[in-house]
């Protein structure tokens, strides 16, 4: 299915500039986006995935990762083909990156906006998140999906590189509740020579969210030898907490995957080390993921210091929440942040 990308302006020249992400793609007449599924066709931009559904399940909203945003409720989630990175450890490759290794080809099932809708009513979903690929890439999509979604009291979720332009998020901002971005690393070479991006829009992108008041958490998967060193990882973590120590981080293990096979695990010592700089930088609320730890996945109150959330599973899916429905520290009474209903 093909719609037309919005998102897009045409420039004096002739060409179209999209303006969803920031690779900010000039593309003239039957030439494609960074991501392959947005092309300018008959001289308008047009997303070619839109409607087109490439995953979809009901997920706890814990693997997102996720951790202040509805504990322990459902995420109706769904994904395309497509990418605008190209990151060369990606867990969901065989969507992102399909129509890059496919000479261009568009897969997927035909799922309209209103359909996402009803099927996450219909699985008692309270969210849906838009994950699996990068969100940006059908922006349009997620949009129409969102505003629906939004006009039915389901709460919307992007999960997220973070290479939105201010434009796209000034739009997404009515509709969208919840971000978990990456911070990859903090080394701009980094991004440039495995990811097929820069620093820079990313950073942007996690302050003009967290300025117009979406609820936002962070991911690092800590890559050994790549980005886990303590520089790099205090440079995250100061980051965050002078933008908001009330941020969630969540720090994540590495697992072989696609083009970086020959390199190993994330040792338990190394998010145990990122753990503890983020407690000295100050933020409140540190997460491990993608090991099993009870301990280090659970939330702690920042006041009385007492276990508020008990989270197990390796994603922390197995949830015991002591919170109400204001986020309240049920031993102390601190108002934790975060969207607890």
């Amino acid at each position: 299915m093909s719609e037309k990308a919005w998102l897009s302006k045409e420039l004096k020249n002739g060409k179209i500039l999209c303006q969803a992400c920031s690779q900010a793609c000039v593309l003239d007449e039957g030439e494609y986006g960074i991501c392959s599924v947005r092309k300018v066709e008959n001289g308008e931009l047009r997303l070619l995935v839109y409607g087109l559904a490439a995953a979809v399940n009901v997920d706890p909203v814990e693997k997102k990762p996720l951790y202040h945003f509805l504990p322990k409720s459902r995420a109706f989630s769904v994904g395309t083909v497509g990418c605008n990175f190209s990151c060369k450890f990606c867990q969901n490759y065989d969507i992102s990156q399909y129509p890059k290794e496919h000479n261009r080809e568009i897969v997927g099932q035909e799922l309209s906006p209103e359909r996402i809708v009803e099927l996450a009513q219909e699985n008692g979903c309270d969210s849906i998140a838009y994950t699996y690929n990068e969100p940006i890439v059908f922006f349009e999509y997620t949009y129409d999906t969102a505003k629906l979604a939004h006009e039915k009291g389901l709460k919307n979720i992007y999960v997220t590189s973070g290479y939105e332009t201010h434009k796209a998020i000034d739009l997404l901002e009515p509709y969208i509740d919840g971000m978990n971005i990456d911070i990859k690393s903090f080394n701009n070479e980094f991004y440039k020579e495995i990811c097929g991006a820069r620093l820079k829009p990313v950073l942007d992108a996690v302050r003009y969210a967290h300025e117009k008041g979406i609820w936002i958490e962070i991911t690092t998967l800590l890559i050994p030898g790549k980005n886990d060193s303590d520089e790099e990882i205090r440079g995250i973590a100061k980051f965050i907490a002078e933008l908001d120590p009330s941020i969630p981080w969540h720090l994540s293990a590495f697992h072989p995957m696609y083009k970086m096979l020959d390199v190993p695990r994330t040792p338990e010592f190394t998010l145990l080390r990122a753990y503890k700089i983020g407690q000295e930088e100050g933020l409140k609320y540190l997460y491990i993921g993608n090991i099993e730890n009870e301990d280090y996945e659970s939330t702690y109150c920042p006041s009385c210091g007492n276990r508020v959330v008990e989270r197990s599973g390796n994603i922390g899916q197995f949830v015991t929440n002591k919170l109400d429905e204001k986020g309240t520290c049920p031993y102390c009474g601190y108002g934790l942040e975060g969207v607890w209903k």
